[in-house]
C-alpha cells in the first residue's frame, strides 16, 4: 500500500519491536506522527525503558496486545522473521514530518522514513525498508523489501536495488544502476557499474571485497 497520512479518528497504540537506538528514532517519529500509546517489546530482560516508553517483555509477546506493530530490528533478515511472525498484524509506514516525499511515491507496510529524507517522484519501495537520516533517493528508484538506506547515503535517478541490501552511510550510486538483491554497499563507496553477484562492495569505484584476509 502506498504512504497515508493516519486517520485521526483511529489513532491508537503502536508496539515496536527492538528497544535499540533505531528504535528511539522509530518511536519518535511514531510519536510525531500522532499515535497516542507507544511501547516497546525486546529480548532484553535487563530493559525496562527506552525514552520515556515502556519495555513490557520479549517480543513473543505481541499476541497479547491490540495495536499496531513495528519492527525496529536493523537486522534485514531478523526484521523480515519478525515481520513475518506477526504477519496477521497492521504494519504502518512511519514517516518524519521532515521528510520530503513525492506525491506519487508507493511506500510499502512497516517502512520508516527518517528525517531530512528526500524521495523524489516515480519511487516503488518494498515493505520493511529503513531509509534514514538525510538519504535522498533520486527519481523512477525502485527498492527492494528489507533494505536499509543508511544515514547520508545517495541514489541517483532510475537505480534498482534487490532485497535484502544495505546501502553504507555515505555511499553513492550512480544514476541507471542495477544492484541485486543480498549486497552490502561500503561506508562512502561509490557504486557506478552494475551489481550482479552477492557480496559487500567497498571504495571508489566500489569494487567486490575478496574472501582473503
Amino acid at each position: 500500500g502506498g504512504k497515508s497520512h493516519m486517520d485521526s479518528t483511529k489513532l491508537k497504540r503502536l508496539i515496536i519491536i527492538g528497544a535499540s537506538g533505531h528504535g528511539k528514532v522509530v518511536a519518535d517519529i511514531a510519536h510525531l506522527s500522532g499515535y497516542t500509546e507507544i511501547v516497546f517489546f525486546d529480548n532484553d530482560p535487563e530493559l525496562k525503558m527506552c525514552l520515556r516508553y515502556p519495555v513490557l517483555g520479549p517480543d513473543t509477546m505481541t499476541q497479547e496486545l491490540d495495536g499496531d506493530v513495528f519492527v525496529a530490528v536493523g537486522n534485514s533478515e531478523v526484521r523480515r522473521k519478525l515481520m513475518e511472525q506477526d504477519s496477521d498484524r497492521h504494519f504502518p509506514v512511519l514517516f518524519h514530518p521532515q521528510a520530503v516525499i513525492a506525491e506519487d511515491v508507493v511506500i510499502g507496510d512497516g517502512t520508516v522514513i527518517m528525517a531530512g529524507a528526500v524521495i523524489n517522484p516515480g519511487e516503488r519501495i518494498g515493505i520493511g525498508t529503513i531509509v534514514n537520516t538525510s538519504s535522498s533517493i533520486d527519481h523512477d528508484c525502485i527498492i527492494g523489501s528489507y533494505c536499509n538506506v543508511s544515514v547520508g547515503a545517495h541514489l541517483s535517478g532510475t537505480v534498482d536495488v534487490g532485497n535484502n541490501c544495505w546501502i553504507g552511510a555515505g555511499a553513492t550510486v550512480s544514476n541507471n544502476v542495477n544492484i541485486c538483491s543480498d549486497v552490502v554497499i561500503g561506508a562512502g563507496a561509490v557504486v557506478i557499474d552494475d551489481i550482479k553477484e552477492t557480496g559487500t562492495y567497498v571504495g571508489v569505484p566500489a569494487r567486490k571485497m575478496s574472501k582473503r584476509r
